[in-house]
């Protein structure tokens, strides 16, 4: 079986491993600070906070912005299920704002129609999480531009995204957003096997953020209700969680960071190829805004069922028997049991619907071969022959 996506593990990346395993520190010593100042430094952005999750960094980036009861979150309904649950975890109530056809990722300009409503009713989200799905920037400038009229807080979910460009700079900046969330899942760009980063620019969101990854422990003396007791002494002055990265994990960080950019370029190279080999074929291949320099974490492809004369799984079904594993990134969330007993229904978000209804993911990782590529090309040409 040809996977979706596959982690690449280096011998330098097991020395590196090893090494923290045969040191003093397996957790809470200096890998993690050391990890986070090279993604922070890489992507340009001030404060980076490394955690065991990148749904633990959208949770304590919701927390630093103040996301509570009574407020509300918005962001794509195309997605993996914790963007939006992050906001539930703050008993903030959760809605959607429809994709654009041709990004797939959230529509500045159904953004901007659902905004205006939202003023007018009094029920304008207090955070907005802009995915960037597949690896590809949403229209930063534009959803920046409409935040800071209607008073939204912003955080980028480039879970898919880490190496990737937008207008002409790094995704990780925060140029454009309060904080953003980067993925190290094995399937991702780059690994820490579990884990996760919250970027920002804000030395007090960063400040919260540490507090909040570490049971709201601080030893700061400036932190402290009062003197401490001694040398030994710690104050708990928020309720936090234990999302702290362990050192393996940030060690492992520290070496695949070091091939960021050839794992991308990579990935370019075989987007490319993929573009060619599947322009006669009856299906939508990816389109790349040309602002953005998509990270390519995943290659989705649309199927045109009307000329296929195949419904939608029997296409999945065929590659999956061939021994292709594809995979389909997402099942629209507002369609989820969970979020249906909060009200959602088919036909809110039609456009993430019909991407549901055609969307296939191929197998896009640095490893694979063009051989391997070819492969999965075949089989494509066999499941949509008729």
């Amino acid at each position: 079986m040809i996977p979706y996506g596959r982690q690449d593990i280096s011998q330098l990346d097991i020395d590196a491993v090893v090494e923290v395993l045969q040191s003093d520190f397996l957790t809470q010593g200096p890998v993690v600070p050391a990890f986070e100042q090279r993604v922070a430094c890489h992507v340009g952005a001030e404060h980076a906070l490394a955690v065991n999750s990148a749904t633990s960094a959208l949770h304590i980036a919701c927390l630093a912005l103040g996301l509570a009861e009574g407020d509300y979150l918005w962001t794509s309904p195309i997605t993996f299920v914790a963007s939006a649950n992050c906001g539930l975890y703050c008993g903030a109530q959760v809605d959607f704002v429809d994709i654009d056809p041709h990004t797939y990722n959230l529509c500045p300009v159904a953004l901007e129609q659902k905004l205006q409503k939202a003023e007018q009713s009094g029920t304008l989200p207090k955070v907005l999480v802009a995915v960037h799905l597949c690896g590809q920037s949403c229209d930063m400038q534009a959803i920046s531009t409409l935040a800071k009229r209607y008073g939204v807080s912003v955080i980028e979910d480039a879970s898919h995204a880490i190496g990737g460009k937008y207008r002409g700079e790094f995704i990780g900046s925060c140029r454009y957003s309060d904080i953003t969330v980067f993925s190290f899942h094995p399937v991702k760009i780059i690994t820490t096997a579990e884990g996760g980063m919250a970027l920002t620019n804000n030395a007090e969101l960063a400040a919260k953020m540490q507090l909040l990854r570490s049971h709201g422990i601080t030893r700061d003396p400036e932190q402290m209700t009062h003197v401490a007791d001694g040398p030994w002494y710690y104050q708990q002055i928020d309720l936090g969680f234990n999302y702290r990265m362990t050192e393996l994990q940030a060690a492992l960080g520290v070496s695949q960071l070091q091939r960021l950019d050839q794992f991308v370029a990579r990935r370019h190279e075989l987007a490319a190829r993929y573009d060619q080999l599947l322009s006669t074929l009856p299906l939508t291949t990816p389109w790349q805004h040309p602002d953005s320099y998509s990270g390519l974490h995943l290659y989705v492809v649309r199927l045109n069922t009307q000329q296929i004369g195949k419904s939608h799984r029997e296409v999945f079904e065929s590659l999956r028997e061939q021994g292709i594993g594809v995979n389909l990134h997402y099942i629209p969330v507002h369609t989820q049991p969970y979020y249906q007993r909060m009200g959602f229904q088919y036909g809110d978000f039609p456009e993430a619907e019909r991407y549901y209804r055609e969307a296939i993911s191929l197998p896009m990782f640095h490893t694979m071969s063009e051989e391997q590529q070819a492969q999965v090309v075949a089989a494509l040409q066999g499941a949509l022959a008729s």
